[in-house]
C-alpha cells in the first residue's frame, strides 16, 4: 500500500517523538527506579537498625534485672540472649511494627552465626535454620530492564543484613527481608505514571504533526493539482500566489505547461501526418530506440507479426521477432540486437498472413552514434498480386480503347446494313420464303451484334462513383436476398459469418452489389448439384474482407489466369462479363479481388476494400 507523503510525514515524526520521549521516559525510569531501590534499602536498613537497637534495650533490661548467662560458653551465652530476647515482649512488637513500617518488608529475623532463627517477627520460625537469602545491593546492581525482569518474573525473596554483636563478640545477624512482589508493587505506580506520560506524549505529537503536515503540505496538494489539469490538458491553471519555495515551483509548472501546449499541438499534427502517411501503407515499417525498444509501428505490420501496432509499442526486438520464429531467425536475433540486414526473403508459416515476406534493417545513426534501427516488412504475395492486376488492368485499359474505337466503327456499318435490310424487305416479292427466311436471320444476327457492341460500350465507359459509407453485413444480406430464387434452385445452403466487429466501408452501394451478386451467382452456377455457400466478413489491417467461398467444381488450373478476362467463360450460355466486371467495380473502390480454388472441392473469392476514414 502506498503511503501519501501527509501520512508519511505524521508517522515519521511522531515515530521520532516516541523515540525521544521513550528515551526520556526510559532514563527517567531507571533513575527513579534506582531512587526507589536505593529508598527501599535506606528503609530497609532503617527497620533493622530500629531491632538492633531495642535488642540491645532488651539484653541490658535483663542485665539491669540481674539476669546473666549459666557461663560465659557460647552455648550458654545463646541459650541467654535467645531467652531474653523472646520473652522481650517489646522486641516482638518491633519485630511485628517493622513489618508493617514499609509494604516492600516481607520478614524481619535476628539468627545467630549458624544461621537459626534466634527471634522473628514469624514467631514460627523461632529455633529454625534460615539460610542467607540473594542480597538486595545485587539486584540494585542490574541494569534497568534486568530489574524490571527480575520484578515482573516468579517472586523472589531479597535481604539486607546488619551484624548483631554483644560488646566487640560477633553473635549474629539482623536480616531485613524484601519479596519481589511486594517490590514491584511499590514501583509499579512510577512505570504506570511513566507510561501514561509516553502515551500523552506520543498521542500529542502524533496530533501536532498530522496539524503542522496539513498546514506545510496544503501547497503541495494544490501543485498536484495543477499537475493534474496540465495532465488533463487544461494549460491555464494559474501557479499559487506565494513568495516561498513552493511557489516558484508552481510558477514554473505553469510555465512548462506553456510550453507543452505547443509541443502537443506540434506533436498531434505530426501524429495525424504520420498516421495519415502510414494508413495507406502496404509494407510494415517499425522503428526501434537506441534502447531496442519499439517507438513506432504502421498498422501494416500486424498482417505480418499477428499484433496490433499499439501492442508493440514499448517491446523489444526479441520479443515482437521470437528468435524460434522465421523472422527472428532471418534477423539473427540470438544475442537480442539488430543487426544491418539487407532484403531477405522469408518463408512464413502461413496462419492467414503473407506467406512469403522480404524483410530488411538499417541502422539510423547520427555523427556515427548509433540512434535506433528501422524494420521494413514487404508482403511479396501481395506485390505478385498487384503486378498481376496492374498487368490486367493495363490490358483491360487497352482494351476499352479498342473497343471503343471498335465499336465505333461497327456501328455506323450495322445502322447502314439495317437500313439497306429494311430496303430489300420491302423490294421482295410476297411469296418467296426462303428469301424471307434469310431476311430474317440477316435481322437477328444485326441485332446480336448491335447487343455485343452495346456491352462492349457499356463496359468501357467511364462510371460515376456515389460514395456512401455502408455497413458491409446489411449489403452482403440484400444481396443474398436478391439471389434467393438461384440459391433455393440450386439447391445450396447460405450463410454469412462475422467474428467481429467490422467498420463501414465507404462504397457505391449499387455498384458493390452488383459486384457482390456476379460472384454469389457464380458460386451457386458452379453448385448445380447442390453445395454450400458461405460468406465470411472480417477486418484485414485496415482493410475489409469479403470471402465468398462454395463447395463446386473448382477453377480448373489452365484457366486461372484468364478469369478475369473479359469475356472469357467456360460455361456455354455464359457472356464472360460477370467476373469481369466485378473485378472493375473492385478495382475503382481502391480494392483487391484474388480467389484461391481447388478443383473437386471449390472455389473462394476474396475482396478486400480500405474501410471508411
Amino acid at each position: 500500500m502506498r503511503l501519501r507523503l501527509k501520512t508519511k510525514f505524521t508517522l515519521t515524526t511522531t515515530l521520532l517523538v516516541l523515540t525521544v520521549v521513550a528515551l526520556v521516559c526510559l532514563v527517567s525510569v531507571a533513575a527513579l527506579a534506582r531512587q526507589t531501590f536505593r529508598n527501599l534499602g535506606d528503609r530497609a536498613h532503617y527497620v533493622g537498625q530500629l531491632v538492633f537497637d531495642e535488642a540491645q534495650h532488651s539484653l541490658e533490661d535483663a542485665a539491669a534485672r540481674g539476669l546473666a548467662p549459666a557461663s560465659e560458653s557460647d552455648a550458654d551465652m545463646e541459650a541467654y540472649v535467645r531467652d531474653v530476647l523472646q520473652r522481650d515482649s517489646r522486641l516482638n512488637a518491633a519485630l511485628a511494627a517493622a513489618v508493617g513500617y514499609s509494604p516492600s518488608i516481607y520478614e524481619v529475623t535476628i539468627v545467630d552465626q549458624a544461621s537459626e532463627v534466634l527471634v522473628s517477627s514469624d514467631p514460627e520460625l523461632a529455633g529454625h535454620l534460615r539460610l542467607p537469602r540473594a542480597r538486595l545491593d545485587t539486584l540494585m546492581q542490574f541494569d534497568f530492564l534486568e530489574q524490571l525482569r527480575v520484578l515482573y518474573g516468579p517472586p523472589r525473596i531479597y535481604e539486607i543484613s546488619l551484624p548483631f554483636n554483644l560488646g566487640a563478640r560477633p553473635f549474629g545477624e539482623i536480616r531485613v527481608e524484601l519479596n519481589s512482589a511486594l517490590l514491584r508493587n511499590e514501583i509499579s505506580p512510577t512505570l504506570r505514571a511513566a507510561s501514561q506520560f509516553a502515551l500523552a506524549g506520543v498521542l500529542i505529537s502524533a496530533l501536532l504533526a498530522a496539524f503542522i503536515s496539513s498546514m506545510t503540505l496544503a501547497p503541495l496538494q494544490k501543485i498536484t493539482a495543477q499537475l493534474d489539469r496540465i495532465a488533463l490538458g487544461q494549460f491555464d491553471a494559474q501557479p499559487l500566489r506565494s513568495g516561498d519555495e513552493l511557489g516558484q515551483v508552481s510558477t514554473k509548472i505553469s510555465e512548462i505547461g506553456q510550453q507543452l501546449r505547443g509541443v502537443r499541438a506540434i506533436f498531434s499534427g505530426l501524429r495525424e501526418n504520420l498516421s495519415t502517411l502510414t494508413a495507406g501503407m502496404d509494407e510494415g515499417v517499425l522503428v526501434f530506440s537506441a534502447t531496442g525498444q519499439a517507438v513506432l509501428a504502421t498498422p501494416a505490420v500486424e498482417k505480418f507479426v499477428g499484433q496490433k501496432p499499439q501492442e508493440l509499442i514499448g517491446r523489444t526486438a526479441a520479443q515482437v521477432f521470437p528468435a524460434d520464429q522465421p523472422l527472428g531467425r532471418a534477423l539473427g536475433l540470438a544475442d537480442g540486437r539488430l543487426h544491418t540486414t539487407e532484403q531477405v526473403e522469408v518463408a512464413l508459416n502461413g496462419g492467414g498472413g503473407p506467406q512469403r515476406v522480404r524483410v530488411s534493417v538499417r541502422e539510423i545513426a547520427e555523427g556515427g552514434t548509433r540512434m535506433g534501427a528501422l524494420v521494413t516488412l514487404r508482403d511479396l504475395d501481395s506485390l505478385d498480386r498487384l503486378d498481376s492486376e496492374l498487368e490486367v488492368s493495363e490490358r483491360m485499359s487497352a482494351l476499352a480503347r479498342v473497343t471503343a474505337g471498335v465499336a465505333h466503327e461497327v456501328k455506323n456499318p450495322l445502322n447502314s446494313m439495317r437500313l439497306w435490310l429494311e430496303n430489300l424487305r420491302e423490294s421482295l416479292p410476297a411469296d418467296p420464303e426462303a428469301a424471307k427466311a434469310a431476311v430474317k436471320v440477316l435481322d437477328t444476327e444485326i441485332d446480336r451484334l448491335d447487343r455485343v457492341v452495346k456491352r462492349f460500350l457499356d463496359f468501357t465507359k467511364p462510371v460515376e462513383l456515389h460514395l456512401e459509407e455502408t455497413q458491409l453485413a446489411e449489403l452482403v444480406g440484400e444481396v443474398l436476398a436478391l439471389a434467393r430464387p438461384q440459391i433455393e434452385r440450386a439447391g445450396v445452403r447460405a450463410s454469412v459469418t462475422q467474428p467481429d466487429a467490422l467498420p463501414p466501408v465507404r462504397v457505391d452501394r449499387a455498384l458493390l452489389q452488383q459486384a457482390l451478386m456476379n460472384l454469389v451467382l457464380n458460386a451457386c452456377e458452379a453448385m448445380k448439384q447442390g453445395g454450400k455457400l458461405e460468406v465470411t466478413l472480417r477486418r484485414k489491417g485496415e482493410s475489409a474482407e469479403i470471402r465468398v467461398a462454395d463447395t463446386g467444381h473448382g477453377i480448373a488450373p489452365e484457366h486461372r489466369r484468364r478469369v478475369f478476362e473479359l469475356f472469357f467463360t467456360t460455361r456455354p450460355s455464359g457472356s464472360g462479363l460477370g467476373l469481369a466486371t466485378a473485378f472493375r467495380i473492385v478495382q475503382i473502390h481502391n480494392g483487391s479481388i484474388d480467389f484461391e480454388s481447388e478443383p473437386g472441392k471449390g472455389t473462394t473469392f476474396m475482396v478486400e476494400l480500405p474501410l471508411a476514414r
